[in-house]
């Protein structure tokens, strides 16, 4: 075992030898910390990654203690160290803030430290970070004047008017954060700012909510990031934007990006194994000899089990994570003088040649350079696509939902979706709710969110139709909102996404919006056109996802609304052999509402079968479909999904609940490629649904997930408790509500009084027949003994057939 941990010290000698030579400008690095376990075993891995990478120039630890805190910390020696005064509490305000280290500790080290005096570049990094290449500013574009940072496109706050109010530059604020590579100039100047404009942010609670700062959690956690933008804005910074450079494990690299950065502030998984760091947060890892975070599974394992090459090279990086990690770990059990750990397969992988190889330091690609500020390529041939955007496109996703639970957990699988699909841009989600629905709505946190004025019951009819809510809640966001999008997707609340959606692949352009087939609309081809558009010609089929520019639909939204009205007062052409609706209520007026009025502007769409799949339908061979619209019911051998059971089931609020597990792939039906590639969408589905699921819980903290834990069962499944909801058919159906919420608690009280009644009543029962059969034995011996033997073997016989 040291041999192998020699081997091991020797590959980390070669990688600095050979990447880590004289740099043409001196650099430094810092992360900030607390003495914390939770930051100790970060600071393990980070700086483990740091030696692996070749990064050059030193590091600093920037930590953060109290003296109080001191006495009994263990960690000085785990990093190059510069302490700096603790302000997690305020000394003015006493505000409890620990995020406010991080742009104090920077500018205590700028007033204190000798090694401020002799650098020209600064890279500043979080402590859950794993560094898997050099990064150079020079190199990633930075200049003086111009620093260069990662995406965070969360930070909804530099649209609105949280950047009027904290920033006498607007316009300047950069919704940037994570990496910071920057000339040590520019970073005087903008130290004392990054604090001052995080207390006034913190400070600030009555524009905390999320959907002004876009944290889902509303605390003003976030306010630090604020600060950092809002200080640059004010100082006159204005970022090169790189969203290449560094990654969330958990998502999937885009094609020719190599990341050099793993941000590991989100839980991701491979297979049954996952990974949060919030699980870990009193954890004393680092000083527990021996002891590792659960290793994950071996390469060759995972490859077995992803066929897909573009999802296994993000399965594969969420593996080089957690095994640097735990690489980190034994080295510094070793420098602990710790006893040599036991054998085991995954101790003699990460000590093996290959792993080292595996974990190479990564060099840059051109696509890893490739900032937001251009997405264009320097070097452009023949070969390329025609269509790649010569600067800057800007899109927007919006989608509309209500107050409910059964949008609720459609936003969390969305969400969860969006941020895995590598789609450009913001997302928000536009939550139409009456004044008495918002008084008791628990889900505000979910999504980004721009609130609307309920149509569901319509102000001038009394007409109950919710889905008009969606064209009047675009209109209404166009209303209020100012947004630099140049383009806008549209997506319904049931989809998940499985890629990005951008203009420039689908060849959507001012005039030319993008949609996807709805091929049941035949009201374009009849009299109810005629009716209802002056241009029945171009009536297009469509719905579903939309790509449409700012300008186009800034003339339409609100034709969409009234053409929405229009069709839906029109009571007398809903039959079926009319609009295809086949059950005749009008439901679908707002797709019609959609289509006439993109007709009376003359948008003739560009139809793609490429961007949308229903689940359960076919595929068509080597389409990569990007979105899942899980509108209808679908299934697998005995296993089925239909969304409209889960109408009234609370999956967000109660802890680990969860739609029923879908099969694994191998119980795919293989008659056939098509069935089976239909099958494998369909569990793919699924599979996401409850992902997102499990995410969402992770990050509300929920408690441990027992076994004991309630999961919804298939709808069909008997149950005590159950409730009933109005399909749009009007066809009543029974739900069941496994999860028994607190006006269901009788039911289960009395539900588990007749259990203990029926087990009493067993045991009772069960006294009782062993007295009789003990009973009988003594009587048969008063009894003759000289029985024969066939009848002995006649009683045998006649017992066995009991």
């Amino acid at each position: 075992m040291m041999a192998g941990l020699l081997a091991l010290v020797v590959v980390l000698c070669l990688i600095n030898i050979g990447w880590g030579q004289e740099a043409p400008y001196r650099i430094h690095t810092l992360f900030s910390v607390e003495c914390q376990n939770y930051f100790d075993w970060q600071t393990v891995g980070l700086v483990h990654s740091f030696r692996k990478s070749g990064q050059p120039g030193p590091i600093t630890r920037l930590l953060s203690c109290t003296d109080e805190e001191k006495k009994s910390y263990r960690g000085m020696d785990l990093a190059p160290t510069f302490e700096v005064p603790s302000m997690s509490r305020h000394p003015r305000t006493g505000d409890w803030y620990p995020a406010i280290n991080k742009p104090a500790g920077v500018v205590h080290w700028l007033k204190h430290s000798k090694d401020a005096q002799n650098v020209d570049w600064v890279v500043i990094l979080d402590a859950d970070m794993i560094i898997r290449g050099p990064i150079l500013p020079w190199e990633i574009g930075a200049e003086k004047g111009r620093p260069v940072a990662a995406y965070y496109g969360y930070l909804v706050g530099c649209d609105n008017i949280l950047a009027k109010l904290h920033t006498k530059n607007p316009e300047l604020c950069d919704k940037v954060g994570g990496l910071l590579a920057m000339h040590i100039d520019d970073l005087r100047a903008l130290a004392p700012m990054w604090l001052s404009k995080t207390e006034e942010v913190r400070e600030d609670t009555a524009h905390w909510s999320t959907n002004i700062t876009g944290d889902i959690y509303g605390k003003g956690w976030i306010s630090e990031m604020y600060g950092y933008s809002f200080g640059a804005a004010e100082v006159g910074l204005r970022h090169k934007i790189n969203d290449n450079l560094m990654i969330y494990p958990g998502y999937i690299p885009r094609e020719g990006v190599e990341p050099i950065l793993m941000h590991y502030g989100l839980p991701f998984s491979v297979g049954n194994w996952s990974f949060s760091k919030l699980e870990h947060h009193e954890d004393d890892i680092v000083y527990d000899c021996g002891r590792l975070f659960p290793e994950p599974p071996f390469p060759r394992e995972v490859k077995a089990m992803e066929p897909d090459k573009h999802k296994l090279r993000g399965l594969f990086l969420n593996l080089e994570c957690i095994n640097t990690l735990n690489q980190g770990l034994i080295i510094q059990h070793t420098a602990f003088g710790c006893p040599k750990p036991k054998w085991s397969k995954y101790l003699s992988f990460l000590k093996s040649k290959h792993f080292a190889e595996l974990t190479l330091p990564k060099g840059l690609t051109p696509k890893s350079l490739q900032i937001m500020e251009t997405h264009v390529q320097e070097h452009i041939n023949e070969d390329k696509p025609a269509n790649l955007p010569t600067k800057i496109t800007k899109i927007h996703t919006l989608f509309s939902t209500e107050c409910s639970t059964y949008f609720d957990w459609q936003t969390v699988g969305l969400m969860h979706s969006f941020g895995l699909s590598g789609q450009p841009g913001n997302i928000t989600r536009l939550l139409s709710c009456t004044e008495e629905d918002l008084k008791k709505y628990k889900g505000h946190d979910l999504a980004p969110t721009h609130y609307v004025p309920s149509m569901s019951r319509h102000p001038l009819t009394g007409d109950w139709y919710p889905a008009i809510n969606k064209p009047a809640a675009v209109l209404h966001w166009l209303n209020h909102v100012k947004t630099d999008a140049e383009f806008i997707v549209i997506l319904d609340a049931d989809m998940i996404m499985r890629g990005p959606i951008t203009p420039w692949e689908f060849k959507a352009a001012k005039g030319k919006p993008v949609s996807t087939p709805y091929d049941y609309l035949i009201g374009c081809d009849n009299e109810l056109a005629k009716l209802h558009t002056s241009h029945p010609e171009a009536c297009d089929k469509v719905g579903g996802v939309i790509i449409m520019h700012i300008d186009d639909l800034r003339k339409f939204a609100l034709l969409w609304l009234h053409k929405t009205e229009e069709v839906r007062a029109d009571t007398a052409h809903y039959g079926k052999n009319i609009t295809g609706d086949i059950y005749e209520t009008g439901w679908i007026s707002e797709m019609y509402g959609y289509s006439f009025g993109a007709a009376e502007l003359k948008l003739q769409h560009v139809i793609s079968r490429e961007i949308m799949i229903y689940p359960g339908y076919a595929p068509e061979p080597g389409v990569k479909y990007r979105v899942f619209h899980y509108g209808l019911d679908f299934g697998v051998g005995n296993w089925s999904f239909d969304k409209a059971n889960w109408r009234d089931v609370d999956l967000v609020n109660n802890c680990w609940a969860k739609f029923p597990d879908p099969p694994e792939t191998l119980e795919a039906d293989q008659t056939n490629e098509e069935t089976y590639q239909r099958d494998l969408l369909s569990i793919e589905c699924g599979k996401t649904l409850n992902e997102a699921l499990q995410s969402h819980h992770e990050r509300r903290r929920c408690g441990d997930l027992r076994i004991s834990s309630r999961v919804p069962p298939p709808p069909d499944m008997e149950i005590v408790d159950e409730v009933k909801f109005e399909r749009s058919d009007n066809r009543s159906e029974k739900v069941v509500d496994p999860l028994l919420p607190s006006e269901s608690s009788q039911t289960f009280l009395d539900f588990r009084f007749w259990m203990i009644f029926l087990w009493a009543s067993s045991v009772l029962g069960f006294g009782v027949v062993m007295m009789v059969i003990l009973r009988g034995k003594r009587q048969k011996k008063r009894g003759k003994k000289s029985r024969s033997v066939s009848s002995r073997g006649e009683f045998k016989e006649n017992l066995g057939n009991r």
